[in-house]
């Protein structure tokens, strides 16, 4: 069992198959854990853009704090410990444990953020926010999830919304016992 899981997602439109940003995208062939991202390709790229249903998906203050506060109010409500959490104006990532599918909790911080974005009044349910997957890695050493926290909280640039708040450290759980059946 992992002790935590760092879910990372992108909004919709930010980063696109063949981009150059970052260290390059993800498609199908450049998808698994430790594997060299995809080539920046323009034509990929420009291909990608033309597809789009909607204008790409760009969080302000007001949008990234909504967001940061409805994974938040998740993670208390489900009794999940959320270790860190960043939100950036296109992308978020989260250092989560929980006894959940990642993939599954993943779509869960989604939806809740979703929803509430759309109560607050920022658009409504039909506006694509989110990118359609993301990024569910599996840590299961104390140093893995505190590596995870540090990049979350300290390697994103400056801070924009964040969890915990920049006055108070992360609480660490302990390694999580073995299921019995």
């Amino acid at each position: 069992m992992p002790l935590a899981y760092f879910i990372t997602f992108s909004t919709y439109g930010t980063w696109l198959p063949g981009s150059a940003k970052g260290k390059g995208s993800v498609d199908r062939h450049h998808n698994q854990y430790a594997t060299e991202f995809a080539q920046p390709n323009p034509a990929r790229e420009l291909q990608a853009t033309s597809t789009m249903a909607q204008p790409p998906y760009v969080m302000d203050a007001p949008q990234r704090e909504i967001v940061k506060d409805a994974i938040v109010s998740l993670a208390n409500e489900k009794q999940w410990p959320l270790l860190a959490a960043h939100v950036r104006s296109n992308h978020v990532h989260a250092v989560i444990s929980a006894d959940r599918d990642p993939a599954r909790l993943m779509s869960d911080l989604k939806s809740r953020a979703s929803r509430d974005l759309t109560r607050a009044g920022f658009d409504d349910a039909n506006r694509r926010r989110w990118t359609r997957h993301g990024s569910t890695l599996h840590l299961f050493t104390p140093q893995q999830v505190q590596q995870k926290i540090h990049y979350t909280l300290h390697q994103q640039g400056p801070p924009m919304s964040t969890y915990p708040p920049a006055n108070e450290s992360p609480h660490i759980p302990p390694p999580k016992e073995p299921r019995t059946q």
